[in-house]
């Protein structure tokens, strides 16, 4: 059982080999002990500029079991428990399909888990292929029509796919490690194995959809794109069968993983029944600055130096009332994109290639809303965001997005832009304070003033905001019960970031793992 030996920290300069004779050293082993050793993971720490390092964790197998115990025991060191998802094939037999809906990170591992265990699911996906989605969300970037169901918010591979692809999450279940194992063995770069702050990039994550796609499909597994989920036929407490795409469906167990997007999705599923809730979730907008600055900060005279990654940040503040203003899938390199999905309405969101080799580095600076903010009703929180984004469109630049320097939206007075603005279809000034809710701004405003005093980007008054970021999480919870079925549905799973129990790419690849676990112990494959 490996041992993983923690901050073993090296300068800049020094090899991996280094790294892990550090460890050795630590832990008082020989080399003739070693069965093989390697760097886990890799942090950097930044905070005395003067003496930038590089923080390894190093995993160890020994020759001998017992000593891995009293090694990590005497290091405070962790052993590895490596959980690889455990099947269980239950005896009740498929009177209809598994269904899985949406094909984002949690219907793609959820319908992938299901394949490779003898299971043949249908994914439903109401936005085309990867191919076809990047035609049509280029085509929408160069100014032609925006496709309500083929976008950067729906179609193959979810919203992620079309961002900075972040690896990073909070929750510490031990099946994130196996997560990353399969998005390698798909084509993830090696480094999403050792980076503490692992990220795809946008490029490279389209050919691993692709990829998860083609492997569903080789066992037997079918995948229906531009089909969207219509209606449910609930009976008995239970799916019976749905209308998709015009066609009517038995089902055996149905999986909502739908993305926190689809509006009339969760409409649909209120009216039919589906227990859920309101949850609190974010707005704002994205600030662009230039990525040099960004390293500057950090790094100060180190800035520049090829051994050191592309600079990136995550800044908080919180008042004692519990408000709060905090950054959010920041983008070194990247671009701000175009983000909607509905008709008459602006979205932005944060884009990076693998190389994250763009001029500008961008972010959400967002705050927390809640009910207090938009109501109690349960679909408030959606349309509270719905209308923030229809203030923010403009019949005379359809698309184009509402800027802002950082100098007029916190001082009223206007600077010069010191970054270009990247937004693909074209932006316009505005005031956001006409776009964004008043406690919204001046929480933002309050958050910007206190970054400023840790980071020397933001005292950047030609900086650019660019409105409105209002996707950061689902607004509503479809609520389920421990087994992860839904409250009064037996055969319903909602799962991962649209049901409101995950955020970003890990966390709900993970949930939809479970969720095809759980389905598994209840059907036989065939």
């Amino acid at each position: 059982m490996p041992v993983i030996i923690p901050q073993i920290k090296c300068s800049l300069s020094q090899s991996r080999e280094s790294a892990v004779g550090k460890a050795l050293r630590s832990a008082g082993l020989s080399g003739n002990e070693i069965l093989s050793a390697d760097i886990y993971k890799t942090s950097l720490d930044a905070r005395d500029q003067k003496n930038i390092l590089f923080v390894h964790s190093v995993i160890l197998t020994l020759k001998d079991p017992a000593l891995e115990r009293r090694v990590a025991e005497r290091c405070g060191a962790k052993l590895v428990f490596s959980e690889m998802p455990k099947i269980v094939s239950g005896c009740e037999k498929q009177r209809g399909r598994i269904i899985v809906t949406g094909f984002g990170p949690a219907g793609m591992f959820c319908a992938l888990m299901l394949a490779e265990n003898g299971y043949r699911p249908l994914v439903l996906e109401r936005g085309g292929s990867v191919e076809q989605r990047t035609q049509k969300i280029m085509s929408f970037w160069n100014g032609g029509p925006l496709d309500d169901n083929t976008n950067v918010q729906f179609g193959e591979g979810g919203a992620g796919t079309f961002s900075d692809g972040k690896l990073m999450t909070r929750i510490k279940d031990p099946l994130c490690r196996y997560v990353f194992e399969r998005l390698h063995e798909f084509g993830a770069p090696d480094e999403i194995m050792t980076k503490a702050k692992a990220h795809i990039g946008t490029d490279k994550l389209r050919g691993i959809v692709k990829a998860v796609r083609e492997r569903i499909i080789s066992l037997g597994g079918e995948v229906r794109f531009n089909t969207a989920l219509e209606e449910l036929r609930i009976s008995g407490g239970e799916v019976t069968g749905v209308r998709a795409g015009g066609a009517d469906i038995e089902a055996s167990a149905l999986v909502l993983a739908i993305g926190h997007s689809a509006r009339d999705t969760f409409e649909m599923l209120l009216k039919s029944g589906v227990k859920m809730e309101s949850k609190p979730f974010a707005v704002g907008a994205r600030i662009e600055h230039l990525q040099s600055a960004v390293e500057q900060s950090l790094y100060g005279r180190a800035a520049g130096n090829p051994l050191l990654p592309r600079g990136e940040y995550q800044m908080s503040f919180t008042q004692k009332d519990g408000q709060s203003c905090y950054t959010f899938c920041m983008c070194p390199g990247g671009v701000v994109v175009p983000a909607a999905s509905e008709q008459g309405g602006v979205v932005v969101n944060g884009m990076s290639e693998f190389a994250r080799s763009g001029s500008n580095a961008n972010a959400a600076v967002v705050c927390a809303v809640n009910k207090n903010d938009f109501g109690s009703g349960v679909l408030d929180g959606m349309r509270f965001a719905e209308e923030i984004e229809r203030r923010a469109f403009s019949p005379h630049m359809p698309y184009s997005a509402p800027v802002m320097t950082v100098s007029a939206f916190l001082e009223g007075k206007e600077a010069g832009r010191s970054v270009a603005p990247s937004y693909a279809i074209g932006v316009y000034d505005a005031d956001l304070g006409k776009i964004l809710p008043e406690r919204v701004c001046k929480m933002m405003r309050k958050g910007l003033r206190v970054f400023a005093g840790r980071m020397g980007c933001f005292k950047d008054g030609g900086a650019l905001l660019t409105a409105p970021e209002t996707r950061t999480s689902s607004p509503v919870r479809l609520l389920r019960e421990s087994d992860m079925r839904s409250v009064g549905v037996s055969n319903l799973y909602p799962c991962g970031e649209g049901a409101g129990y995950a955020g970003g790419i890990t966390s709900s690849a993970v949930d939809g793992v479970r969720a095809a676990m759980k389905i598994a112990e209840r059907f036989s494959p065939d």
